[in-house]
This record gives C-alpha cells, structure tokens and sequence, in this order.
C-alpha cells in the first residue's frame, strides 16, 4: 500500500463569533492521515470532533474562522476557491454525517440524491446512473432496493436512513472518507456490517477514512490510530493499541472507563416479584400495525400480533435490528400511530381508538425521547421554551415557577442553565439529546418511551445519563420502554428484554436469560455482533464472524 498522505493537518484552528466574542473550537491541531488508514477521533459532545471534520473542506456555518492550513491530495482547502472546493467535495473527499434525517433532502428520493452525485461529478447517462445507484443500494443492505430506490427519507427506518446517506458517500469512491458517527442509528448486526463494507473500500481504493465517533467499539474495530479531544485541544494520540491498552491521559483513561461492556452489569432487581405484581401501566394486547397504501407503495404491516406488558418501577429493554418495528411500537405505545387490531393500554386506560381529547389526557401520563433530536425540536424555540411547553401546556407552572423548574430539568441532564437561551442549531448532536430527554422528564411520567435516548451520546455523557435514569428511575418509579440497538446499554438498565425481528416479538424474558442463554438463533446473531473495545479481542471476533459467513 502507498503511504502517500491524503489528508495533512497542521496548526489548524476554528473560532467562532458569538455575541462579539471569538469562542474558540479546535485548538492547533495536528494529523497526518495515509492512504489506507483510518484514524479516530474520540472525546465529549462539544469537544470539536465534527467542528473539524466540518471545518476541513469548509462547511461551516459564515460565524466560523478557520486558520492553519489542511491539505488534501496535496491541494490546500483552507481559503480555497469555491471551484476547487466544488471538485473535491464528494468527489475526493466524501462525507457521512451525524444524522441522516437533516443531511439527506426531504424533497427527493433517495435513489435520485445518489443519482445526483454520481452525474455531477462523472460524465453518465440517467440510465447508467440509476443502475449504479441501484448497486450502491443493495450494497449497503437496504430491503427491497428496487423499492426503496424511489423512497423518501420519511419512508425509511432511522438505520435505513443512515444506510441510504453511507451509499451517497461511497458513490464517487472517494480518496478520503470523513466519517461522523456513521453507525450511530445501525443495529449491531448492520453496524458490522457497514464497517466491513467501509474497511473493504480502504483496502480496495486504499483510501483514507477519518473516523468520528463515541462508540470505542467501533474504534477498536476499525482505528489505526486515535486521535482523543477535549475542549478542542488534542489530549493525546497514538496507536489504537497504545491508547486502548496504555492510555496516559487521565481524561483518555476516564473515556475509556466510562465505556459499557456487555454482561460486566450488575442483575437489577424489582421491587416487587412474582404474584405481587402491581397493575401494569402499560399492556400491548395481540397489537397489529399496518402503515396503510399511499400512491404506488402498498400497505404494509410493521407489527404483527404483539404482546408485552410493562410494570411501574420497571425498564423493558426493546431491541432488535433497523426496520424491526421497535420504534412503530414505542409511538404505537402512546398513541402516535393507530393500531390495526389489538389493544393498548396505558395506566389502565385504552387508546387504541380513542378520541384526540382522551389521548391529550392519557398523554399527559408519558413522556418520549425521540431518535433524531434534530428534527424532534422545534429551531425556532430556544431550548428552555421547548422544554417548559408541555409544562405550560397542562397548566402546571408558569413566569417564575417555570423558569425554576425548566433550569432544574437542565441541571438534571447536565447542561448549564445559560442553555435555556440557546436554540437547537447552536448545540451539539449529544446537547440536543439531552434537551429531547430533559422535555421528556418535564411531566414526571407514569411511562416514559426512550426511543435511542443515548445514540448521540459520547460514553462518558451516555455513562452519567444512564445513572441518572436509573436514580430517576428508582426514585419516581415510571416504567420504561427503552428502544435501543446498542445491547450494552440495555444490560446496563434493563429489568427485562424483548426481541423483535420483521415485526415480530421472536424472543423476550429476563435479561440475564436473555443476553446469557439466548434461545432464538436471530437473538444470539445480535449479541456476537456487538463490539467489543478491545482491539485484539475484536479483531479475533470479526474474523470468526467472516469465517462463518464464509
């Protein structure tokens, strides 16, 4: 392989002007990233990871100054011609971004936005594109890509949608890869993967990948290198051997701590056992979801026949791969999507069927965390607003009781109180996730819906939520549906687990039978997919998983 540099980094700074005041983002970095390699950067939400990624072929916002210099393929990008910038960007340097639903355009289809890209930057015809588009599709293990060719981003799961962005990326067969948590909405099984698919263009193209990411999982399976920020400064950088196994910054050491790793959990135990079993406050009875025909695309039934109750003072852990139903079934769960048959019911009252008025009611019971916080909060209220309105809105508090209970909500999630004046653009991927859980908490509900609470959550802010959650949890007693693909954090908080696959409950129980003695096939290909951060051990893993695909 060569070693020819295709990215060079050198002193390279970002500020931002807010307010009349230079903040500054990424402090004098320094990297070096050959052909072929894949190099890591890791640290907290707001430590400047995708400010540099962003900052490197200038895509940020007109309020950024970027100095230093950053060389791609020897051609400086830092003050480069828009033309300059045009050729290199997705054809050179391609980009996955942190969350689908906001970087893909809600007004095309997928297949044409990939389209788009390739006869942009390659002298071809609409027939040759859409079969190249088609390729890329499959490739990345979209279902049904003849189908989901002419899907919008609506139409398709989270998992699908991050899918459909890594297709638009690996059309031009960049030289270099920028990628910000690219398998942050991926079920294990897929996260796997789409990180063979992206080592397989490494080594076929010997390109470059920069990696961005929280999941040491993930970095222990792919990284050569790390690269570990914090407050925009390099802590430290080296190996990913030397980092994992010998890492000498406290803060690097504190990272790696905080990461969780499965069945390491101590067993949670309910208050209440066998026959005492209080009421549920939730009950899913023989539930059918059908998302009904639209234009050319047919009904189709997400969840068929699904069965499951949860209890106060207990977390269900809800898992299962992308397009398995589990978040039809969270929103299902409180009224969002309409049932088809079965019943559902909340603190022992119905809502499948039932009138807007009741479900305004019932709703107040509930709280959700939603997947995608950026589409979740609404960007023209400052971030204490959105928190405070479900709390205005049932009439509970106002003027100054508000204002106190909306920045103890804020203290709770760990975020500074000055926040509240913020809008959602301002903060990270992982702040805005906070806000999302903080609005959740607002009612202090007899059931909460945690839909990937923690999918943007570095692991030392994931680490602290989830203690967090489980003392609220305790103390307030809510039950708990917790969607989630990262089977780790489910063995961290999960009383109980349930599997879904193609909409079906295939296999559910206490979650110790369930992550230890799995009985279903499908359940046990989850848990050996799940990375592990340790890159020996992981290395041993991926090859026993290629030697039994093969």
């Amino acid at each position: 392989m060569s070693t020819e540099k295709v990215l060079e980094i050198s002193d390279f700074n970002v500020d931002f002007w807010v307010d009349g005041v230079w903040y500054p983002a990424v402090i004098d970095m320094n990297l070096g990233l050959a052909a072929g390699k894949v190099t890591a950067i890791v640290g907290e939400s707001g430590s400047g990871k995708s400010t540099t990624a962003l900052g490197l072929m200038s895509l940020l916002a007109s309020n950024a100054r970027i100095n230093g210099s950053v060389r791609v393929k020897g051609e400086e990008m830092v003050n480069a011609k828009s033309a300059i910038l045009h050729k290199f960007r997705g054809r050179e340097v391609a980009y996955i971004f942190q969350e689908p639903m906001t970087a893909l355009n809600p007004l095309y289809t997928i297949g044409f936005q990939i389209i788009e890209t390739l006869r942009n930057h390659f002298d071809m015809g609409p027939k040759e594109a859409h079969k190249r588009a088609l390729e890329l599709i499959t490739m990345v293990d979209i279902p049904q890509p003849e189908k989901s060719i002419n899907k919008y981003p609506h139409q398709l799961s989270g998992g699908q949608r991050q899918r459909a962005m890594i297709a638009q990326a690996l059309a031009c067969d960049p030289a270099l890869l920028i990628a910000d948590e690219p398998t942050t909405a991926l079920d294990v099984t897929v996260q796997a993967e789409i990180l063979d698919l992206m080592r397989g263009l490494k080594d076929k193209l010997n390109s470059a990948i920069l990696l961005i990411t929280h999941d040491m999982g993930v970095v222990a399976d792919m990284a050569d290198e790390i690269l570990v920020m914090k407050d925009g400064i390099t802590v430290e950088h080296g190996t990913s051997d030397q980092i994992f196994n010998n890492p000498r910054h406290p803060y690097t050491q504190q990272l790696l701590g905080a990461v969780p790793k499965l069945g390491s959990s101590v067993k949670r135990v309910l208050a209440f056992q066998g026959s005492t079993k209080p009421a549920p406050v939730l009950k899913l009875t023989d539930v059918t979801i059908e998302y009904p025909k639209r234009g050319r695309v047919p009904a189709f039934t997400a969840v068929k026949n699904f069965n499951l109750e949860i209890y106060p003072g207990e977390i269900v852990g809800l898992v299962g791969e992308s397009g398995s139903g589990k978040t039809t079934v969270g929103r299902a769960s409180i009224g969002l999507i309409p049932v088809k048959t079965g019943s559902i019911e909340i603190v022992g009252k119905e809502i499948a069927g039932a009138k807007q008025a009741q479900l305004s009611a019932i709703r107040r019971h509930t709280g959700i965390v939603f997947q995608d916080p950026a589409s979740s909060l609404n960007p023209r209220l400052p971030i204490g607003e959105s928190i405070g309105e479900p709390i205005y809105l049932a009439k509970i508090a106002k003027g100054a009781d508000l204002a106190r209970m909306v920045e103890d909500l804020l203290d709770q999630v760990e975020l500074p109180r000055s926040y509240r004046n913020r809008y959602p653009h301002e903060l990270s991927g992982g702040q805005r996730q906070r806000v999302g859980i903080a609005r959740a908490l607002a009612l202090t509900p007899d059931l909460l819906i945690a839909d990937e609470p923690t999918s943007a959550l570095d692991v030392s802010v994931q680490s602290r939520f989830l203690d967090l959650l489980t003392e609220l949890q305790e103390k307030l007693k809510f039950a708990c549906l917790f969607i989630s693909h990262d089977l780790a954090v489910v063995d961290i908080l999960a009383h109980r687990i349930a599997v879904m696959q193609n909409g079906l409950l295939v296999e559910a129980g206490d979650r110790d039978d369930i992550l230890l003695r799995p009985q279903n096939d499908y359940t046990r290909r989850l848990i050996s997919a799940v990375p592990v951060p340790d890159p020996a051990e992981q290395r041993i893993r991926r090859e026993a998983r290629l030697a039994a695909k093969n």
